[in-house]
């Protein structure tokens, strides 16, 4: 599934889950999103890099499906019923959302403002759908896809997991073929057959979104000053 990640107001990983509407108006921050399918690492990918970078910070989704396993509402997710979202597209609330297997995933709007103006890295775990709204807002958001090695390693950990009951493995299976068609719209693939790597290369791509000049600028700009360097 796909990650997003949001430069200067940047965007991190998605469900791999992205966002929709209006301008904002935002100087501090990267958005990274990140797209990954069940079963691909992304949530274990996404964790290992918060762990290893502060500035990395997530951004909780709301979601109609109940918890699995020891998730916890307000930390994976925001758990809230159908009527609940509703209410909550009604009122602008998300900056996007998407059905993925039967269920409704959003992302709050509030919940990226308030991330960005710390200066955080956002990450989204987000669908493609949502992935692909978010570009639309955020022009300089950056993908991220995560593929599996094969089909077969894909099928093996979403039994291993043992979250889902056989039908909804084959449900995820049967839509991950058009999910992963979508990662030619990406800036950015991970396959993630060794999960070091995998990490590696995605520390190297967060990495390389600070360095860029805008993102430079803005949390360097006493050296560009410095230096007479307009921007």
């Amino acid at each position: 599934m796909p990650l997003v990640t949001l430069d200067g107001a940047s965007l991190a990983f998605g469900h791999v889950p992205l966002l929709d509407q209006a301008n904002l108006v935002i100087e501090r921050g990267e958005r990274i999103g990140l797209i990954g399918r069940n079963g691909t690492g992304k949530s274990s990918l996404v964790k290992a890099l918060m762990e290893l970078d502060s500035r990395v910070q997530p951004s909780v989704s709301h979601t109609t499906r109940a918890p699995r396993g020891q998730e916890k509402h307000g930390r994976e997710y925001y758990f809230v019923s159908d009527e609940e979202f509703d209410a909550m597209i009604k009122a602008g609330t998300f900056v996007e959302w998407a059905h993925v297997h039967g269920r409704r995933y959003g992302t709050s709007r509030k919940a990226i403002e308030d991330r960005i103006a710390q200066g955080s890295d956002v990450v989204l775990e987000i669908d493609w759908q949502g992935a692909l709204q978010i570009r639309q807002l955020f022009t300089n958001a950056v993908l991220i896809f995560i593929l599996p090695p094969s089909w077969e390693e894909l099928r093996s950990r979403l039994e291993r997991r043992g979250e889902d009951a056989a039908e909804i493995i084959e449900l995820r299976l049967k839509n991950a073929s058009e999910e992963m068609a979508q990662a030619q719209a990406f800036d950015f693939v991970i396959i993630n057959e060794l999960f070091e790597r995998a990490l590696f290369d995605l520390k190297a791509v967060v990495h390389a979104q600070r360095l860029k000049y805008a993102a430079q600028s803005r949390a360097r700009a006493e050296v560009f000053q410095a230096l007479h360097i307009t921007t």
